[in-house]
Order: structure tokens, then sequence, then C-alpha cells
């Protein structure tokens, strides 16, 4: 039963902030920024573990594997487009995916983070099982990087629209890719409100910069780690 009333409180709570957040428009007021505040401030006020209150997410955490893969449908719909642009795609998402493990690593060193934060910090750039296993094998905190990962999410899908004010960042596949290579998942959510194209885009960065940075950062956290002691 703790199971269910958690299920049913963290539904009770998304929906209730996702009107808000139709209401009021603002991507302040989105429910990945909402949502967490409301449920940690009632855990807290009712004294409700973290484990308890996760026999219900766990239920949701399930749910997340089909919906996932049903991600592949819009990207199957817009395989022709994805032809068309493919050398663009994989540099961008290629040379994403490596910025951020590099950019991540250099910012943690010089505000003198310990080693392992920094492990912890440089796969936060992708969705967060992969990003926890990567974590995991480099000798990071899983959970520490499923924090960043989140922190990752909010700041990108916050700030990625913004440039989309810019005249020359106007292209749909653009806009797609630039979500889901800055935020991931849940710049792939923001994506599909925009439009059907620009989530289709921003599913493939999504999964593409999953793998990619999982192939290469076993080899490129510790050259950036040699890099950094040389400096």
């Amino acid at each position: 039963m703790t199971a269910l009333y958690s299920l049913f409180l963290t539904l009770c709570v998304y929906f209730i902030s996702q009107r808000f957040y139709r209401y009021t428009g603002n991507v302040v007021s989105s429910p990945l920024i909402v949502c967490p505040i409301v449920l940690v401030t009632l855990l807290l006020l009712f004294h409700v573990s973290y484990n308890t209150y996760n026999e219900g997410g766990q239920i949701l955490s399930f749910m997340l594997q089909p919906a996932t893969v049903a991600l592949a449908v819009p990207i199957y719909k817009y395989r022709a487009l994805l032809k068309k642009y493919g050398w663009e795609i994989f540099i961008s998402i290629t040379s994403g995916a490596a910025l951020a493990v590099v950019t991540s690593m250099g910012f943690a060193s010089l505000l003198g983070l310990s080693p392992q934060v920094i492990d912890s910090l440089a796969p936060r750039s992708i969705t967060t099982p992969m990003a926890m296993s990567i974590s995991e094998m480099l000798g990071g905190n899983p959970a520490m990087t499923a924090v960043f990962v989140i922190i990752t999410g909010i700041v990108g899908v916050v700030i990625t629209p913004l440039l989309f004010k810019i005249p020359m960042i106007q292209n749909p596949v653009t806009k797609g890719l630039m979500l889901g290579v800055g935020a991931h998942g849940t710049g792939t959510a923001k994506a599909y409100e925009i439009g059907p194209l620009e989530g289709a885009m921003a599913s493939l960065a999504m999964t593409f910069m999953g793998i990619v940075t999982t192939l290469i950062a076993p080899q490129l956290v510790p050259f950036c780690f040699y890099m950094l002691s040389t400096m």
C-alpha cells in the first residue's frame, strides 16, 4: 500500500504542477523543477524516508523503459531527414559529448574538487541510468552523478530555449539537437513541446550522446586527468 500511496502522491503533484506550468507558460514553473521541490518538502514534513517513498518510485522507473523505447518511433518517422543531415548530426553529437566531458572536468578541476567528484561529474550530460553506470566504472559516486544529471537537465532546459531567440538558430533540426545534447531527457521533453521534428531530433541526440559518451569516457577521462596534472 505504501508504494501505491507514494505513486499516487507523485502523480498528483506532477499533474497539478503540469497544469500550473501550462497556465503560467514560464519554464521556471516546469514540473521538472516544481515536482522535486514539492515532493521533498512533503517527505520532510511527514518524516517519510526516501526508501519508503521510492517503493512507488520504482514503479514509475519501470514504466520509463517502454517509454524510452517509444522515442524510436518519431526517429523512424523522420529517417529521411536523418539521412539528409547524417554527417552534420553525427559531428554535432560526437563533439558535444566530448566537449561536455572535457569542460565538466576542466571547471571541476579549477574549483579544486576531488577526483571522485570530477569522475562523478564527467558523464553528467547523458541520461541518468547510463550516467550512473559510467560514473561507477570511472570510480565516481553514482548517486552524486544522478544529482549532477538532474541539475544539468534543469539548467539546460532553462537556458537553451533562450538561445532560440537568436535569428540564426531557427532550424527545427538545430533546436532539437541543442536540447537533446544540452539537456538529455529533460531537453527532449521540452523539444516535443515545441514540435514533433524538434522532439525526434532531441531523442536522437539524447540516445547517441549516451552511446558516444559510454564509448569515449573510459579513454577521455584518464587523458583529461593526465592533462590536468601537467598544468
